[in-house]
């Protein structure tokens, strides 16, 4: 009878042992989806590919992520909204898209903040990106890396815009938050938002006279099909901010959490080389599917937007304004 009880404990210690140690060895396998909105063709899509294979095979599986382009998983507030709520794991997310949750973000996107695109990598590296990254931990988001979106310029069926005049009446299609909707409503425009997936057909049946965004999506998403004229403003520099559920992130063991940051550096690095050797190609690509460019006076439209820098100081407040401005000069 006592040797069948010390078996009965024996078992039963074995259990609560299996039960005890059954959550540490799941804690370190963790499949992620990592959902964005452009389409495979773009260097979003090739570098965070290039990405999930890397972090796979250096956790030897235990962190296992999967791609999802063109808005498979949603609309970026959809994205941002899953990784709130955990039904989203991971995303590559345009830096304007977060004010939704948090204002502050727009300061990345504020028109004519970024004279040179190393500016802004260096304050995303830097200063301005730990401030960042910190608001958005709060919100339950982990920042892996600042990836690059690029400038954006506008495209449009009407006329060449050279001036801030020539956007007068001009029904163009804009991300979905405020600063934006406000820059181009000073300068003339009739903005209005709508998500990535819409904006094809909107051009297509004529509902938008223009939209702007970076060349590589200008191009990637085959806008020179309904778009006629390209003007150069580049008057917005924007981050791909990549992303992971906080809760996601926490599950993931700090050896793997290390291979992971190594990675998302990496091959953000490699996604900035894309976007920099994509620039230099396409506007004679464009070109050559008949759009027609134009340069643009860049010092009237830098005054006309100064308005726009004054509405915002009290969103941003003193501090993370002078955290930008360090990197400006």
């Amino acid at each position: 009878m006592k040797h069948h009880r010390n078996t009965i404990k024996s078992g039963l210690m074995a259990v609560c042992l299996a039960a005890l140690s059954a959550p540490m060895a799941l804690a370190d396998d963790v499949k992620i989806r990592l959902g964005h909105v452009l389409p495979e063709s773009h260097s979003w899509h090739q570098a965070a590919t290039g990405f999930a294979d890397e972090v796979s095979t250096r956790t030897e599986g235990r962190v296992a992520i999967e791609v999802f382009a063109s808005g498979q998983l949603g609309s970026e507030k959809e994205v941002i909204e899953g990784l709130q709520f955990g039904s989203v794991q991971a995303g590559l997310i345009g830096s304007g898209s977060f004010q939704a949750i948090e204002p502050r973000m727009g300061i990345i996107e504020m028109p004519y903040a970024w004279g040179a695109r190393e500016q802004a990598f260096a304050a995303l590296d830097g200063d301005l990106g730990a401030s960042l990254e910190s608001m958005l931990d709060d919100k339950g988001i982990k920042v892996i890396g600042w990836w690059e979106n690029g400038f954006r310029n506008i495209t449009n069926n009407v006329r060449p815009i050279e001036k801030p005049a020539d956007l007068d009446g001009l029904k163009i299609r804009v991300t979905p938050d405020k600063v934006r909707l406000a820059t181009f409503e000073l300068l003339g425009a009739q903005p209005a938002p709508l998500s990535f997936g819409e904006l094809y057909s909107a051009l297509q049946q004529g509902v938008f006279d223009a939209q702007e965004n970076p060349l590589a999506i200008i191009y990637s998403s085959s806008f020179f099909e309904v778009q006629k004229y390209v003007s150069l403003t580049e008057h917005i520099w924007g981050a791909a901010t990549l992303t992971m559920a906080k809760s996601v992130w926490d599950k993931i063991s700090a050896e793997d959490q290390a291979i992971v940051s190594e990675a998302a550096t990496t091959w953000g690095a490699k996604q900035r080389e894309m976007v920099a050797a994509a620039n230099a190609e396409l506007v004679a690509q464009l070109e050559e599917k008949g759009m027609q460019f134009n340069d643009v006076d860049k010092a009237a439209f830098i005054d006309a937007v100064a308005p726009i820098w004054e509405s915002q100081k009290e969103v941003y407040g003193e501090d993370l304004l002078a955290i930008l401005n360090t990197y400006r000069k």
